[in-house]
């Protein structure tokens, strides 16, 4: 009989150090992802919400196993060694047991046993809940976790009342997405961009026209859009002599540096190309090399802050909108197919 609590003993030693050696898993992702992607119907998320849902009702089990079984040890060690030996050594175990669990070896042993059997772990608990659910022994508690994604972040700064300012979550959430938007999303369409001929001189009559439009450059085109030829910068034009004698043509006053940007590009592209060449301005075109709209480096900051920067040229709201209002206008004629001479 003292032969068979030994061996009784041992194997509820072994039982109790596998048992601590293992820590249930949680899921990788936080509650709010967890939610995210269960609304976009990713199967891959199921495992990491059931061991979220039940990981409670796991740790629970695990006590409660630990315990029968160190109650099991120290029965059986009393029985085969006596109250005196067996009790010290059962009161040995009981300090120590955790510390055994934690040797490398062991750790990797039970992590690799519950990894292997988790899911049926996991399967025999989602069956009997209201039964675990009277030795419950944990509450659900969220972990402190990371952020999993960059929704979660927009969501948390959208919430975050009281610690950010609205300037403050505005710049945040418009630097999350900035690296992902194109350049068709910030760009002024062509059917709106004004523009001036080459040839055109540059009389009273025409910079005056030029300052009523409250922009502070405008492409230089020959006959169309599609044919940009240059930039002409206000502040270029505003010291020119522009009497009878002194007669300068747009040609003559433009910058010829003219800098073209595919529509598909991120505004990320878009920003390091206007710090890289130093211009303002980009001629937006296709796949097809057709003109479809211009950028500048104001668009590209706007959007990456999440407000309105005013240049000192520009008088007028932001041209996306009057893109918008102007729709209907785009068979109407444009300044830039006249031709003043003065």
């Amino acid at each position: 009989m003292t032969v068979f609590l030994f061996v009784l003993s041992v194997l509820f030693l072994a039982g109790l150090v596998l048992s601590a050696s293992f820590v249930p898993r949680r899921s990788r992702f936080s509650q709010f992802e967890l939610e995210r992607r269960k609304l976009h119907n990713e199967s891959t998320i199921r495992l990491d919400e059931t061991r979220e849902a039940l990981y409670s009702d796991i740790v629970s089990l695990q006590r409660v196993l630990q315990a029968v079984l160190l109650v099991g040890f120290v029965l059986s060690s009393v029985g085969a060694l006596g109250w005196l030996t067996g009790g010290a050594i059962a009161i040995i175990v009981s300090l120590e047991y955790g510390l055994l669990a934690r040797i490398g070896f062991m750790r990797a042993f039970g992590m690799r046993m519950y990894g292997k059997y988790e899911v049926d772990i996991l399967r025999v608990v989602a069956r009997h809940g209201g039964i675990i659910r009277w030795i419950r022994t944990t509450l659900p508690v969220a972990e402190n976790r990371g952020i999993d994604s960059r929704e979660e972040l927009q969501y948390l700064v959208n919430e975050s009342q009281g610690v950010l300012g609205d300037h403050e979550k505005k710049l945040i959430v418009s630097s999350l997405g900035f690296d992902e938007r194109l350049v068709r999303e910030i760009m002024t369409p062509k059917s709106v961009v004004e523009t001036v001929k080459s040839t055109e001189i540059l009389g009273p009559l025409v910079l005056d026209d030029l300052h009523k439009t409250g922009h502070s450059r405008f492409p230089v085109i020959n006959e169309d859009i599609d044919h940009v030829v240059g930039i002409l910068y206000v502040r270029d034009v505003i010291t020119l002599d522009t009497s009878k004698n002194h007669t300068s043509k747009v040609a003559s006053a433009m910058s010829k540096r003219v800098y073209y940007i595919r529509e598909d590009h991120t505004l990320d592209q878009a920003l390091t190309a206007f710090l890289s060449t130093h211009h303002h301005m980009f001629i937006v075109i296709n796949e097809f090399r057709e003109t479809v709209g211009i950028v500048t480096l104001e668009d590209t900051l706007e959007a990456l802050l999440g407000r309105r920067i005013v240049d000192e040229f520009d008088a007028h709201d932001d041209m996306r909108a009057v893109a918008t209002r102007n729709a209907s206008k785009k068979t109407a004629p444009n300044r830039s197919t006249e031709s003043k001479d003065i």
